[in-house]
């Protein structure tokens, strides 16, 4: 049986000495990432599809084993599609759209997250981790055979980190030797022990919940379990406080037990007691157990994200309890967010003080995460018996009365930040415009002729015009502006998500694809303001 120690699913980057190693003083790059992960792998191929030259260390030589990460949503999909890698998650993912919530040995209700048709990408697709990041591997792979300059270096371990005013020396341990890198930005993707935080004498503000959680992944032979969520409160079969079931590809199922705060865990984690919390639960059912770990809920994020030349995203930044599938999801937003403004700060066309909006819109969506996040351990794992008879209340209200049902709280899922009232906004200028694409919020799919719009989006900035006419080419400051032009009309999915009851639109659309500024009839003036502003640059 595997625990969490750290072992190789796929050795994909193994060591190879790299020339900078023989140099006789520290060779500069403009990026260096730190951390081989999901979010460290996006942000390298983020980057590397604009053509900046970045480098990824990474203290293991590839993707580690167990599921971790598993349920990854719409808006992560659509990122992980405009790198190129979306289509194959989703073709070896497990689709699911219905969840059921029981309580002892009663179903309470059941949920549907399948969105209303007319997506390219599903709600959620259930995918272990190292196939995740392998995806993104491939990805990086492919686009280095066109092209990108992106080199991923194994067994780097980064053992000192200097700040300076215009960027960083790094020291690092190789397996023949120590030798140092100098950058212009470090983006620190090392996950929630972030050893980078650590060195730089930075930490985590928020909560550490009371409580543990054991994790199993089974191969079953002969299982009987729906694709679906199921979740527990206070589970007939005993195996833990609250029980959460999940399908992943490849036949294993993911297991979460809710186990208490004062455990041994090493002693939870012995085979014969992990087997015995399954039997109760499964019964009679064939399973071989394949990896094991056990997890708190914390609810936490750094102060700041940016700091000076040093950026964290993801858990490195940030962190909260799984059960919501909030991290990865999360830290794939970190990465949209930081690639484009990181890549004009680089290419100079936009100011420095660009990247303060990463870490305002991106702390804007951690409290987001944190708050939904704390409200589901709350109401999983009550503090106190007046807070769990209101739980239960709750819970039996709901088995019979619908009002009751938005109350219980399994884990608030995953969607998109909407960065409502922050600095980069433009002018909201659309009477009768549908709230679901105001100003700040990101672009919602909708089927076209020749197939979905977010593929027409891409992911430079934009003009979207519905039933208008505008200039074919458009530019501000040298930064080309895309247009879009498509005619919408009646009750079809364009129209309800982008018109409302206007009659014409057009959305001025940054790279991550949020809306910036969006009017009722195009004015050349409106729009250069509104892109200047969403480059951090000063409005004519």
């Amino acid at each position: 049986m595997i625990h969490d120690r750290y072992q190789l699913a796929f050795k994909l980057y193994p060591y190879a000495r790299s020339a900078d190693q023989d140099a006789d003083s520290p060779v500069h790059h403009p990026v260096i990432v730190v951390g081989g992960g999901p979010i460290g792998l996006a942000s390298a191929l983020d980057l590397g599809r604009q053509g900046i030259p970045v480098v990824v260390l990474d203290d293991h030589e590839g993707i580690g084993q167990g599921s971790r990460a598993i349920c990854f949503s719409k808006r992560c999909l659509e990122i992980a599609d405009r790198y190129g890698c979306g289509q194959p998650m989703v073709e070896k993912g497990v689709v699911w759209n219905l969840g059921k919530v029981f309580h002892d040995d009663r179903k309470v209700y059941e949920f549907n997250l399948l969105p209303e048709e007319g997506h390219k990408y599903p709600a959620f697709i259930n995918l272990q981790q190292p196939y995740f990041e392998r995806f993104l591997f491939e990805q990086i792979k492919a686009e280095q055979a066109r092209g990108a300059p992106i080199e991923i270096r194994g067994k780097n371990r980064v053992e000192a980190i200097t700040p300076e005013a215009n960027g960083v020396t790094l020291e690092i341990d190789t397996p023949e030797g120590p030798y140092k890198l100098s950058a212009d930005w470090l983006i620190a993707c090392d996950g929630a022990g972030s050893p980078t935080r650590k060195m730089l004498g930075l930490d985590f503000e928020g909560r550490v919940f009371e409580d543990n959680f054991l994790i199993a992944d089974i191969r079953m032979v002969n299982d009987e379990f729906p694709t679906e969520r199921w979740f527990w409160f206070e589970p007939h079969f005993k195996s833990g406080a609250s029980t959460l079931l999940h399908r992943q590809p490849d036949g294993i199922w993911r297991v979460d037990f809710q186990i208490g705060w004062d455990v041994d865990r090493a002693e939870e984690l012995k085979e014969e007691n992990v087997r015995a919390r399954l039997d109760a639960m499964l019964g009679d059912v064939e399973y071989e157990i394949v990896w094991t770990s056990i997890y708190t809920f914390q609810c936490r994020r750094m102060k700041d994200f940016r700091h000076n030349r040093v950026i964290f995203a993801g858990d490195s930044a940030h962190q909260v309890s799984p059960f919501g599938a909030r991290g990865a999801n999360s830290g794939m937003q970190d990465v949209d967010n930081l690639g484009w403004k990181l890549g004009m700060v680089i290419r100079g066309e936009a100011p420095e003080r660009l990247l303060d909006s990463y870490n305002e819109e991106r702390i804007h969506g951690a409290d987001e995460n944190i708050l939904n996040s704390t409200r589901s351990t709350d109401f999983i794992t009550p503090k106190s018996r007046v807070s769990h008879l209101f739980r239960n209340a709750v819970l039996d209200l709901a088995e019979r009365y619908e009002f009751a049902r938005p109350i219980v709280n399994s884990g608030r899922l995953s969607v998109p930040c909407t960065y409502d009232g922050l600095s980069l906004n433009g002018p909201d200028a659309l009477t009768g415009g549908p709230a679901r694409t105001r100003v700040g919020s990101p672009c919602p799919d909708a089927p076209i002729d020749d197939g979905f719009l977010l593929d027409r989006l891409g992911d430079g900035f934009v003009l979207l015009t519905l039933n208008t006419e505008v200039p074919d080419r458009l530019e501000v400051d040298g930064i080309p502006i895309r247009r879009v032009a498509l005619s919408a009309g009646g009750r079809d999915a364009l129209s309800d998500r982008y018109l409302g009851s206007a009659r014409a639109a057009v959305y001025l659309i940054r790279p991550d694809q949020h809306v910036t500024a969006r009017w009722e009839h195009y004015d050349a003036a409106a729009v250069t303001a509104a892109l200047r502003t969403a480059c951090a640059k000063e409005a004519i």
